[in-house]
């Protein structure tokens, strides 16, 4: 079984050619302006235009205002839009509502069992929930810290929920990672970079080859 892939925090063309080049399955784009992967939908349209048609792509948003969220809609139109921040299931619905043919993917921070409990709750309204580290205390984002959970934590879980895993990830661990938990998809950005922000060609390009290289074996029922 194939391991789905997203590139995300892209924000130059021969990153997101290489990421495509490589065989992603998704792109990501990071509209939140703390992040030093952030750009505008301007910025991102013509990159957007550039990957639609080849892989699927991703708006990454943190509790945003409904102007920026509109913006993105309209400049970006993303098959998926993944919230990344506190939002809660009526801002979720809320959405689905406006923007009813657009799936909606929600990250879930963990650093321990008690942080599943809204699982439940999220995938009741998403296409798709995300699992990622908890940031460090005093971080001013949500994401892309590079840090690492339990993987061990989600080894119970139903894997027909089809949940994609970050947090972390490297070219050198993601075959560890999908092993032990499964995770239909992965999700990796500080992992490919040679600097906050920097994509690595050769990084994507290894983490493509190491993903592609692990086989995600069927669970036994």
């Amino acid at each position: 079984m194939s391991t789905e892939v997203k590139i995300c925090g892209l924000k130059t063309l021969e990153a997101l050619d290489a990421a495509l080049d490589a065989g992603a399955d998704y792109v990501g784009f990071v509209f939140v302006e703390k992040s030093p992967r952030y750009v505008t939908p301007d910025q991102a349209a013509p990159l957007v235009r550039h990957a639609r048609g080849s892989a699927g792509v991703v708006a990454l948003v943190a509790d945003p205002p409904a102007a920026l969220l509109d913006d993105i809609m309209e400049k970006v139109a993303p098959d998926a839009v993944q919230f990344h921040g506190s939002e809660g299931p009526d801002a979720l619905a809320a959405f689905h509502a406006r923007y009813p043919d657009t799936e909606i993917w929600k990250a879930i921070a963990v650093s321990s069992a008690e942080d599943l409990a809204p699982l439940a709750v999220f995938l009741a309204h998403t296409d798709r929930v995300l699992f990622d580290a908890k940031p460090p205390g005093g971080a001013d984002r949500t994401g892309g810290h590079g840090r690492v959970f339990d993987w061990s934590l989600l080894r119970d879980l139903d894997h027909e929920l089809g949940f994609m895993l970050s947090g972390g990830l490297t070219p050198e661990n993601v075959s560890e990672a999908i092993r032990l938990t499964h995770a239909s998809a992965v999700d990796v950005s500080s992992g490919v970079e040679s600097a906050p922000g920097v994509k690595d060609i050769g990084k994507i390009r290894a983490f493509l080859k190491a993903v592609r290289e692990t086989r995600r074996e069927p669970v036994s029922l």
